[in-house]
Protein backbone atom coordinates (compact mmCIF):
# COMPACT_ATOMS: atom_id res chain seq x y z
CA UNK A 1 0.00 0.00 0.00
CA UNK A 2 1.37 3.39 -0.99
CA UNK A 3 1.43 6.47 1.22
CA UNK A 4 -1.31 8.06 -0.90
CA UNK A 5 -3.48 4.97 -0.56
CA UNK A 6 -2.98 5.00 3.19
CA UNK A 7 -3.93 8.66 3.39
CA UNK A 8 -7.07 8.03 1.37
CA UNK A 9 -8.17 5.14 3.61
CA UNK A 10 -7.46 7.24 6.70
CA UNK A 11 -9.71 9.98 5.32
CA UNK A 12 -12.49 7.45 4.73
CA UNK A 13 -12.02 6.18 8.26
CA UNK A 14 -12.39 9.71 9.64
CA UNK A 15 -15.55 10.32 7.64
CA UNK A 16 -17.18 7.08 8.83
CA UNK A 17 -16.07 7.71 12.40
CA UNK A 18 -17.50 11.21 12.40
CA UNK A 19 -20.78 10.38 10.66
CA UNK A 20 -21.66 7.34 12.76
CA UNK A 21 -21.24 9.30 16.02
CA UNK A 22 -22.59 12.72 15.03
CA UNK A 23 -25.25 11.85 12.45
CA UNK A 24 -26.43 8.32 11.77
CA UNK A 25 -26.86 6.85 15.26
CA UNK A 26 -28.07 10.11 16.86
CA UNK A 27 -30.79 10.43 14.19
CA UNK A 28 -32.27 7.08 15.19
CA UNK A 29 -31.70 7.39 18.93
CA UNK A 30 -33.41 10.79 18.98
CA UNK A 31 -36.26 10.09 16.55
CA UNK A 32 -36.80 6.34 16.41
CA UNK A 33 -36.68 4.99 19.94
CA UNK A 34 -40.11 4.31 21.45
CA UNK A 35 -39.81 5.42 25.05
CA UNK A 36 -43.35 4.22 25.85
CA UNK A 37 -43.53 0.66 24.53
CA UNK A 38 -39.86 -0.02 23.81
CA UNK A 39 -38.30 -0.94 20.50
CA UNK A 40 -37.73 1.33 17.54
CA UNK A 41 -39.84 3.05 14.91
CA UNK A 42 -38.44 3.28 11.38
CA UNK A 43 -41.19 4.96 9.35
CA UNK A 44 -39.70 8.46 9.67
CA UNK A 45 -39.94 11.41 7.32
CA UNK A 46 -37.05 13.57 6.18
CA UNK A 47 -36.81 15.47 9.46
CA UNK A 48 -37.31 12.41 11.64
CA UNK A 49 -41.04 12.83 12.20
CA UNK A 50 -43.12 9.68 12.69
CA UNK A 51 -45.16 8.84 9.57
CA UNK A 52 -46.49 5.46 10.70
CA UNK A 53 -46.26 3.81 14.11
CA UNK A 54 -46.22 0.30 12.58
CA UNK A 55 -43.00 -1.36 13.69
CA UNK A 56 -40.81 -3.44 11.42
CA UNK A 57 -39.88 -6.67 13.20
CA UNK A 58 -36.80 -6.91 10.98
CA UNK A 59 -35.59 -3.68 12.53
CA UNK A 60 -36.12 -4.64 16.11
CA UNK A 61 -33.45 -7.27 15.41
CA UNK A 62 -31.39 -5.21 13.01
CA UNK A 63 -31.21 -2.24 15.35
CA UNK A 64 -30.55 -4.51 18.32
CA UNK A 65 -27.57 -5.86 16.41
CA UNK A 66 -26.25 -2.48 15.21
CA UNK A 67 -26.62 -0.81 18.60
CA UNK A 68 -24.82 -3.73 20.27
CA UNK A 69 -22.03 -3.54 17.69
CA UNK A 70 -21.79 0.21 18.28
CA UNK A 71 -21.54 -0.39 22.01
CA UNK A 72 -18.65 -2.79 21.47
CA UNK A 73 -16.78 -0.42 19.17
CA UNK A 74 -17.74 3.02 20.44
CA UNK A 75 -18.53 2.41 24.07
CA UNK A 76 -21.43 4.61 25.27
CA UNK A 77 -23.96 2.83 27.46
CA UNK A 78 -26.93 4.40 25.67
CA UNK A 79 -26.21 2.22 22.64
CA UNK A 80 -26.46 -0.90 24.76
CA UNK A 81 -29.63 0.34 26.46
CA UNK A 82 -31.18 1.00 23.06
CA UNK A 83 -30.21 -2.49 21.89
CA UNK A 84 -31.80 -4.03 24.97
CA UNK A 85 -35.00 -2.06 24.36
CA UNK A 86 -35.30 -3.44 20.83
CA UNK A 87 -34.52 -7.01 21.90
CA UNK A 88 -36.91 -6.89 24.85
CA UNK A 89 -39.70 -5.64 22.56
CA UNK A 90 -38.85 -8.33 20.04
CA UNK A 91 -38.99 -11.12 22.61
CA UNK A 92 -42.17 -9.82 24.20
CA UNK A 93 -44.24 -9.14 21.09
CA UNK A 94 -42.77 -10.43 17.82
CA UNK A 95 -43.09 -14.22 18.04
CA UNK A 96 -46.31 -15.98 17.03
CA UNK A 97 -47.48 -19.03 18.98
CA UNK A 98 -45.97 -21.35 16.34
CA UNK A 99 -42.52 -19.87 16.90
CA UNK A 100 -42.52 -18.07 13.55
CA UNK A 101 -42.00 -14.33 13.88
CA UNK A 102 -44.12 -11.52 12.51
CA UNK A 103 -42.98 -9.07 9.84
CA UNK A 104 -44.77 -6.05 11.30
CA UNK A 105 -46.56 -5.22 14.57
CA UNK A 106 -48.30 -2.18 16.05
CA UNK A 107 -46.55 0.30 18.31
CA UNK A 108 -47.61 -1.70 21.37
CA UNK A 109 -46.81 -5.05 19.78
CA UNK A 110 -50.06 -6.39 18.30
CA UNK A 111 -49.66 -8.42 15.08
CA UNK A 112 -50.03 -6.61 11.76
CA UNK A 113 -48.42 -8.87 9.15
CA UNK A 114 -46.70 -12.21 8.91
CA UNK A 115 -44.72 -13.33 5.86
CA UNK A 116 -43.39 -16.66 4.63
CA UNK A 117 -39.74 -15.74 5.20
CA UNK A 118 -37.45 -16.30 8.19
CA UNK A 119 -35.60 -13.01 7.88
CA UNK A 120 -37.16 -11.66 11.09
CA UNK A 121 -35.69 -14.66 12.89
CA UNK A 122 -32.28 -14.17 11.27
CA UNK A 123 -32.08 -10.56 12.44
CA UNK A 124 -33.32 -11.49 15.91
CA UNK A 125 -30.59 -14.13 16.19
CA UNK A 126 -27.74 -11.76 15.30
CA UNK A 127 -29.14 -9.17 17.70
CA UNK A 128 -29.17 -11.64 20.57
CA UNK A 129 -25.66 -12.85 19.81
CA UNK A 130 -24.14 -9.38 19.47
CA UNK A 131 -25.99 -8.13 22.54
CA UNK A 132 -24.80 -11.12 24.55
CA UNK A 133 -21.24 -10.29 23.53
CA UNK A 134 -21.56 -6.57 24.26
CA UNK A 135 -23.40 -6.96 27.56
CA UNK A 136 -21.46 -9.97 28.78
CA UNK A 137 -24.67 -11.98 29.11
CA UNK A 138 -24.09 -15.52 27.78
CA UNK A 139 -27.76 -16.41 28.10
CA UNK A 140 -28.36 -14.41 24.93
CA UNK A 141 -25.82 -16.53 23.07
CA UNK A 142 -27.84 -19.59 24.00
CA UNK A 143 -31.02 -17.89 22.80
CA UNK A 144 -29.35 -16.97 19.52
CA UNK A 145 -28.16 -20.51 18.79
CA UNK A 146 -31.53 -21.97 19.76
CA UNK A 147 -33.26 -19.58 17.39
CA UNK A 148 -30.76 -20.40 14.62
CA UNK A 149 -31.60 -24.08 14.96
CA UNK A 150 -35.28 -23.16 14.85
CA UNK A 151 -34.64 -21.26 11.60
CA UNK A 152 -33.04 -24.33 10.05
CA UNK A 153 -35.97 -26.45 11.19
CA UNK A 154 -38.52 -24.06 9.70
CA UNK A 155 -36.65 -24.02 6.39
CA UNK A 156 -36.48 -27.81 6.21
CA UNK A 157 -39.85 -28.84 7.65
CA UNK A 158 -42.20 -29.67 4.75
CA UNK A 159 -45.28 -27.48 4.73
CA UNK A 160 -44.28 -25.17 7.59
CA UNK A 161 -43.41 -22.19 5.40
CA UNK A 162 -45.77 -21.59 2.46
CA UNK A 163 -43.93 -21.90 -0.87
CA UNK A 164 -43.28 -18.73 -2.83
CA UNK A 165 -43.98 -20.45 -6.17
CA UNK A 166 -46.02 -23.44 -7.26
CA UNK A 167 -42.81 -24.96 -8.61
CA UNK A 168 -39.74 -25.81 -6.54
CA UNK A 169 -37.03 -23.18 -6.51
CA UNK A 170 -34.11 -22.06 -4.35
CA UNK A 171 -33.44 -18.47 -3.31
CA UNK A 172 -30.11 -16.67 -3.10
CA UNK A 173 -31.15 -14.36 -0.23
CA UNK A 174 -31.61 -16.90 2.54
CA UNK A 175 -28.69 -19.02 1.33
CA UNK A 176 -26.22 -16.16 1.68
CA UNK A 177 -27.86 -14.68 4.78
CA UNK A 178 -27.32 -17.88 6.76
CA UNK A 179 -23.56 -17.47 6.24
CA UNK A 180 -23.54 -14.10 7.96
CA UNK A 181 -25.95 -15.12 10.71
CA UNK A 182 -23.86 -18.17 11.55
CA UNK A 183 -20.67 -16.10 11.43
CA UNK A 184 -22.05 -13.56 13.91
CA UNK A 185 -23.12 -16.38 16.21
CA UNK A 186 -19.66 -17.95 16.01
CA UNK A 187 -18.41 -15.05 18.13
CA UNK A 188 -20.36 -16.41 21.10
CA UNK A 189 -20.75 -20.12 20.38
CA UNK A 190 -18.71 -23.04 19.07
CA UNK A 191 -21.80 -25.12 18.29
CA UNK A 192 -20.87 -27.23 15.22
CA UNK A 193 -24.19 -26.37 13.55
CA UNK A 194 -22.77 -22.94 12.72
CA UNK A 195 -19.73 -23.99 10.68
CA UNK A 196 -21.78 -26.78 9.13
CA UNK A 197 -24.31 -24.28 7.81
CA UNK A 198 -21.59 -21.93 6.57
CA UNK A 199 -20.02 -24.78 4.60
CA UNK A 200 -23.43 -25.88 3.30
CA UNK A 201 -24.39 -22.38 2.13
CA UNK A 202 -21.01 -21.79 0.47
CA UNK A 203 -21.30 -25.12 -1.34
CA UNK A 204 -24.82 -24.27 -2.53
CA UNK A 205 -23.76 -20.83 -3.72
CA UNK A 206 -20.82 -22.27 -5.63
CA UNK A 207 -22.69 -25.26 -7.06
CA UNK A 208 -26.14 -23.85 -7.75
CA UNK A 209 -26.18 -20.05 -7.84
CA UNK A 210 -22.88 -19.04 -9.44
CA UNK A 211 -23.30 -19.05 -13.20
CA UNK A 212 -19.97 -18.59 -15.04
CA UNK A 213 -21.78 -18.53 -18.38
CA UNK A 214 -23.43 -15.27 -17.29
CA UNK A 215 -20.69 -14.21 -14.87
CA UNK A 216 -23.13 -13.68 -12.02
CA UNK A 217 -25.05 -15.11 -9.12
CA UNK A 218 -28.74 -15.49 -9.88
CA UNK A 219 -31.45 -14.70 -7.33
CA UNK A 220 -33.42 -17.86 -8.05
CA UNK A 221 -32.54 -21.29 -9.46
CA UNK A 222 -34.15 -24.69 -9.69
CA UNK A 223 -33.80 -27.33 -6.94
CA UNK A 224 -30.49 -28.55 -8.37
CA UNK A 225 -29.30 -25.18 -9.65
CA UNK A 226 -31.16 -25.35 -12.94
CA UNK A 227 -31.35 -22.09 -14.88
CA UNK A 228 -34.95 -20.85 -14.98
CA UNK A 229 -35.29 -18.88 -18.20
CA UNK A 230 -37.98 -16.44 -17.03
CA UNK A 231 -37.93 -12.82 -15.93
CA UNK A 232 -37.68 -13.89 -12.29
CA UNK A 233 -35.16 -16.64 -13.02
CA UNK A 234 -32.86 -14.28 -14.93
CA UNK A 235 -32.79 -11.62 -12.19
CA UNK A 236 -29.43 -10.33 -10.97
CA UNK A 237 -29.34 -8.29 -7.77
CA UNK A 238 -25.86 -6.69 -7.74
CA UNK A 239 -26.24 -5.48 -4.15
CA UNK A 240 -26.98 -8.99 -2.91
CA UNK A 241 -24.01 -10.26 -4.90
CA UNK A 242 -21.69 -7.72 -3.27
CA UNK A 243 -23.03 -8.69 0.15
CA UNK A 244 -22.46 -12.36 -0.60
CA UNK A 245 -18.92 -11.61 -1.73
CA UNK A 246 -17.89 -9.94 1.51
CA UNK A 247 -19.68 -12.54 3.63
CA UNK A 248 -17.49 -15.18 1.96
CA UNK A 249 -14.33 -13.10 2.36
CA UNK A 250 -15.17 -12.67 6.04
CA UNK A 251 -15.22 -16.47 6.36
CA UNK A 252 -12.01 -16.74 4.32
CA UNK A 253 -10.30 -14.35 6.74
CA UNK A 254 -11.41 -16.38 9.76
CA UNK A 255 -9.92 -19.45 8.10
CA UNK A 256 -6.48 -18.01 7.48
CA UNK A 257 -7.38 -16.49 4.12
CA UNK A 258 -8.40 -19.82 2.59
CA UNK A 259 -7.41 -19.41 -1.10
CA UNK A 260 -10.50 -21.10 -2.52
CA UNK A 261 -12.80 -18.81 -0.55
CA UNK A 262 -10.78 -15.70 -1.46
CA UNK A 263 -11.09 -16.63 -5.12
CA UNK A 264 -14.81 -17.32 -4.80
CA UNK A 265 -15.52 -14.10 -2.92
CA UNK A 266 -13.51 -11.86 -5.23
CA UNK A 267 -14.97 -13.52 -8.32
CA UNK A 268 -18.49 -12.76 -7.10
CA UNK A 269 -17.49 -9.16 -6.36
CA UNK A 270 -15.90 -8.76 -9.81
CA UNK A 271 -19.04 -10.07 -11.45
CA UNK A 272 -21.31 -7.83 -9.36
CA UNK A 273 -19.28 -4.76 -10.26
CA UNK A 274 -19.48 -5.58 -13.94
CA UNK A 275 -23.26 -5.91 -13.84
CA UNK A 276 -24.09 -3.27 -11.24
CA UNK A 277 -21.83 -0.24 -11.52
CA UNK A 278 -23.46 2.55 -13.51
CA UNK A 279 -20.56 4.14 -15.35
CA UNK A 280 -22.42 7.13 -16.81
CA UNK A 281 -23.97 8.25 -13.50
CA UNK A 282 -22.08 6.38 -10.80
CA UNK A 283 -23.53 4.12 -8.12
CA UNK A 284 -24.82 0.56 -8.10
CA UNK A 285 -28.14 -0.05 -9.82
CA UNK A 286 -30.79 -2.38 -8.47
CA UNK A 287 -31.46 -5.14 -10.98
CA UNK A 288 -30.20 -6.59 -14.23
CA UNK A 289 -31.34 -9.44 -16.45
CA UNK A 290 -28.63 -11.99 -17.19
CA UNK A 291 -29.67 -12.11 -20.84
CA UNK A 292 -29.78 -8.32 -21.00
CA UNK A 293 -33.54 -8.18 -21.43
CA UNK A 294 -35.28 -5.29 -19.66
CA UNK A 295 -35.69 -6.26 -15.98
CA UNK A 296 -39.22 -6.65 -14.69
CA UNK A 297 -38.83 -4.65 -11.47
CA UNK A 298 -39.94 -1.02 -11.82
CA UNK A 299 -37.00 0.15 -9.67
CA UNK A 300 -34.47 -1.66 -11.86
CA UNK A 301 -32.23 1.33 -12.62
CA UNK A 302 -32.70 3.26 -9.38
CA UNK A 303 -29.98 3.76 -6.79
CA UNK A 304 -31.00 2.40 -3.39
CA UNK A 305 -28.93 3.12 -0.29
CA UNK A 306 -28.05 -0.42 0.69
CA UNK A 307 -26.27 -1.72 -2.47
CA UNK A 308 -23.89 1.24 -2.15
CA UNK A 309 -23.11 0.25 1.44
CA UNK A 310 -22.51 -3.38 0.50
CA UNK A 311 -20.26 -2.38 -2.39
CA UNK A 312 -18.14 -0.17 -0.13
CA UNK A 313 -17.66 -3.07 2.27
CA UNK A 314 -17.13 -5.69 -0.42
CA UNK A 315 -14.42 -3.68 -2.16
CA UNK A 316 -12.68 -3.01 1.14
CA UNK A 317 -12.75 -6.69 2.10
CA UNK A 318 -11.39 -7.60 -1.34
CA UNK A 319 -8.57 -5.07 -1.04
CA UNK A 320 -7.63 -6.43 2.38
CA UNK A 321 -7.72 -10.01 1.07
CA UNK A 322 -5.67 -9.42 -2.09
CA UNK A 323 -3.89 -6.06 -1.92
CA UNK A 324 -5.03 -5.55 -5.52
CA UNK A 325 -5.30 -1.84 -6.31
CA UNK A 326 -8.35 -2.44 -8.52
CA UNK A 327 -10.39 -3.07 -5.37
CA UNK A 328 -9.17 0.14 -3.80
CA UNK A 329 -10.30 1.95 -6.94
CA UNK A 330 -13.66 0.15 -6.71
CA UNK A 331 -13.95 1.22 -3.09
CA UNK A 332 -13.05 4.81 -3.94
CA UNK A 333 -15.72 5.05 -6.65
CA UNK A 334 -18.40 3.48 -4.46
CA UNK A 335 -17.48 5.46 -1.34
CA UNK A 336 -17.19 8.81 -3.09
CA UNK A 337 -20.49 8.33 -4.91
CA UNK A 338 -22.43 7.21 -1.85
CA UNK A 339 -21.12 9.90 0.49
CA UNK A 340 -21.81 12.59 -2.10
CA UNK A 341 -25.25 11.46 -3.28
CA UNK A 342 -27.07 10.02 -0.26
CA UNK A 343 -26.43 12.11 2.90
CA UNK A 344 -29.02 14.76 3.72
CA UNK A 345 -26.84 17.65 4.85
CA UNK A 346 -29.83 19.62 6.14
CA UNK A 347 -31.69 17.11 8.29
CA UNK A 348 -29.22 14.27 8.70
CA UNK A 349 -29.06 10.56 7.83
CA UNK A 350 -29.25 9.34 4.23
CA UNK A 351 -31.92 9.37 1.58
CA UNK A 352 -32.86 5.84 0.67
CA UNK A 353 -34.11 6.05 -2.88
CA UNK A 354 -32.51 7.95 -5.74
CA UNK A 355 -33.35 8.09 -9.41
CA UNK A 356 -30.68 6.83 -11.77
CA UNK A 357 -29.25 10.35 -12.11
CA UNK A 358 -28.81 10.64 -8.33
CA UNK A 359 -31.75 12.92 -7.55
CA UNK A 360 -33.97 11.84 -4.61
CA UNK A 361 -37.06 9.88 -5.62
CA UNK A 362 -38.51 10.57 -2.16
CA UNK A 363 -37.14 12.03 1.04
CA UNK A 364 -38.27 9.71 3.85
CA UNK A 365 -35.46 8.43 6.05
CA UNK A 366 -37.12 5.14 6.86
CA UNK A 367 -39.95 2.69 6.32
CA UNK A 368 -40.46 -1.02 7.04
CA UNK A 369 -37.37 -1.85 4.92
CA UNK A 370 -35.04 1.11 5.39
CA UNK A 371 -33.80 1.99 8.83
CA UNK A 372 -30.70 1.78 11.04
CA UNK A 373 -28.93 -1.23 9.58
CA UNK A 374 -27.03 -1.14 6.27
CA UNK A 375 -25.57 2.34 6.75
CA UNK A 376 -24.39 2.01 10.38
CA UNK A 377 -23.28 -1.58 9.81
CA UNK A 378 -21.21 -0.44 6.85
CA UNK A 379 -19.62 2.39 8.82
CA UNK A 380 -18.85 0.32 11.91
CA UNK A 381 -17.42 -2.60 9.96
CA UNK A 382 -15.51 -0.31 7.60
CA UNK A 383 -13.91 1.48 10.57
CA UNK A 384 -12.63 -1.85 11.84
CA UNK A 385 -11.33 -2.81 8.39
CA UNK A 386 -9.62 0.56 7.85
CA UNK A 387 -7.86 0.17 11.18
CA UNK A 388 -6.71 -3.35 10.38
CA UNK A 389 -5.44 -2.39 6.92
CA UNK A 390 -3.71 0.77 8.12
CA UNK A 391 -2.10 -1.04 11.06
CA UNK A 392 -0.86 -3.92 8.91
Amino acid sequence: MTADEGQYLASCRRRCGMDIITDILPFWLENGLDKVHGGIYTCLDREGGLMDSTKSVWFQGRFGYVASLASLQLGPDDYLEAARSAIDFLEAHCFDTDGHMYFAVTADGRPVQKRRYVFSECFAAIAMAEYGLAAGEPAYADKAVSLFKRILWMLSEPGFLPPKFEFEARGHSITMMLINVANVLRQVSDDPVLDAQIDKSIHELHTWFMKPEFETILEMVGPDGEFIDTLAGRTINPGHCMETGWFILDIAKSRGWAPDLVKMGTTIIDWAWKWGWDEPYGGMINFRDCRNFPPQDYSQDMKFWWPQCETILAALHAFEATGDAKYLDMHRKAFDYAFQAFPDVQYGEWYGYLHRDGTPAQTAKGNLFKGPFHIPRMMLKAIRLYDEILDD
